[in-house]
């Protein structure tokens, strides 16, 4: 795994967690109990730090930073589809980022609330709870979302997370 220290700062690591060999975990992040990080994805806490909590999937060729004095933080059970680009931004429990999307500063995506592939959430905007954030820029519409609407996506993500770190082997 592609895990390193900057400075003092050293990520801190759920033993629970399974970080794929190929993604990568630079400084100052903390990522939960059953949080799954998969190939390609970049982590990067070198600025400020970025904080994963219990659960979360994020997946294939996503980029977290954080800029000077500004975290991104994402809450527990959420999903942060393939590609995406998160920065000084909060994410709160039981959500769901789609492919693509990008989530800049100071941003908030309130609980159960949804963006969609490849929308842009701008600085400073709040998406709602149970709201869906469509387009570029983002478009919120509202009362879309229903409680528990990724359980079994965030329940499958963790399930594999713990497939892989019992069966995934390098055969070359």
């Amino acid at each position: 795994m592609a895990i390193y220290a900057l400075g003092d700062n050293v990520p801190k690591i759920h033993s629970d967690a399974f970080i794929h060999p190929d993604a990568i975990v630079i400084g100052d992040v903390t990522i939960g109990p059953n949080s799954t990080i998969w190939p390609m994805a970049v982590l990067r806490g070198d600025y400020g730090a970025i904080v994963i909590g219990d659960d979360t999937s994020i997946q294939d060729g996503t980029v977290i930073h954080a800029s000077a004095g500004l975290g991104t933080v994402i809450g527990s059970r959420c999903v942060v589809g393939h590609l995406a680009h998160l920065e000084g931004c909060t994410v709160k429990d039981d959500s769901l980022i789609g492919s693509g999307s990008i989530v800049l500063h100071r941003a908030i995506i309130e609980s159960n609330a949804l963006v969609g592939a490849n929308s842009v959430v701008t600085n400073d905007t709040i998406i709602p709870s149970y709201s869906m954030a469509l387009g570029v820029p983002a478009k919120i519409i509202r009362d879309r979302v229903k409680k528990d609407s990724f359980t079994m996506i965030v329940s499958n993500y963790v399930e594999n997370g713990k497939r892989y770190k019992v069966d995934l082997r390098r055969i070359d």
